[in-house]
């Protein structure tokens, strides 16, 4: 699997600025491609480091709301545009690999180790970040304590026919940047505020998903069923139980499958996609809180 560079811009990794700039390493199939990134860092030092991966057609800056709970809470909090983006390099809608997700990752896992290489570190993935942070997991799980994710993309919302998966599959070949996709925007959240909000937000990509892309997620979610397995830290899976974007059965399952002694799944009653984006987003919020206390104490 391609690998991360530790190339950042140096400029940017300071305390009082926010921002960083990831450079992907020749290796990478999307060599030289900068990705964006964030740091929320709490007053003092923090009790540990959250490393968020955003979901599908999203960016990092949906994220503040979340990033204030745990910096409130004495947590930082890392994440970054993947590529396809938000600020990131990329074409919209596609990507060339799904290893590209991966090195967006831990180029930035590199970056906190570097900046805070003594302070324990917890992965938290939603939707596609759920199936990038899962994949992450199977490489680089030691540098975790524990591991959240929220409405995992491991199995889609609506299961492709075995033929669909052969077209699929021959359009990213032959077609790759072809438009198959819309995600249903109201199905993220039941708060009609947060679907404008998505609708009209100049970061979201609001176009089809790719041949390319779709083939690479769908091939993503069979493997991680396969080798998960070989994860072993302790890991929470929350998932709305109306989620018609990922199925909250594929969460379920990945909990069952893990090797983890400490692992949860908690199926969130009526609840849509973005459970921290629903109504009940705080006491949603404070769960994953207080579980993520319970791991770092």
């Amino acid at each position: 699997m391609a690998r991360a560079a530790k190339e950042v811009n140096e400029a940017k990794l300071n305390a009082s600025a926010p921002s960083l700039l990831l450079s992907l390493k020749p290796k990478s199939r999307a060599a030289g491609a900068k990705l964006f990134g964030q740091s929320w860092l709490p007053k003092g030092a923090p009790r540990a480091i959250i490393l968020l991966a955003h979901g599908y057609a999203e960016h990092l800056g949906r994220y503040e709301h979340v990033a204030k709970t745990f910096t409130d809470a004495g947590l930082a909090v890392y994440a970054l545009d993947h590529w396809g983006h938000g600020r990131s390099d990329g074409a919209r809608g596609f990507v060339p690999h799904f290893s590209v997700f991966l090195d967006g990752m831990a180029a930035l896992l590199d970056v906190v180790q570097h900046r805070h290489p003594k302070t324990p570190r917890i992965l938290l993935g939603h939707s596609m970040g759920g199936l990038i942070a899962a994949h992450h997991l199977l490489e680089h799980q030691s540098a975790y304590c524990a591991a959240i994710l929220s409405g995992p993309a491991v199995q889609p919302g609506t299961p492709p026919s075995a033929a669909t998966q052969i077209i699929g599959r021959l359009l990213s070949a032959i077609a790759p940047h072809m438009g198959l996709i819309t995600l249903e925007a109201d199905a993220v959240s039941r708060d009609p505020q947060v679907v404008a909000d998505y609708m009209a937000d100049p970061l979201v990509y609001h176009g089809k998903m790719s041949a390319r892309l779709a083939s690479e997620m769908l091939r993503a979610m069979m493997e991680i069923q396969e080798k998960a397995v070989a994860i072993h830290c302790p890991l929470l899976v929350v998932h709305g139980s109306l989620d018609r974007l990922a199925a909250a059965s594929g969460g379920a399952a990945l909990v069952q499958a893990v090797s983890s002694s400490d692992k949860e799944f908690r199926a969130l009653n009526g609840l849509y996609h973005e459970v921290f984006n629903e109504p009940e987003r705080e006491a949603v919020l404070a769960g994953v809180l207080s579980w993520i206390d319970a791991r770092i104490s």
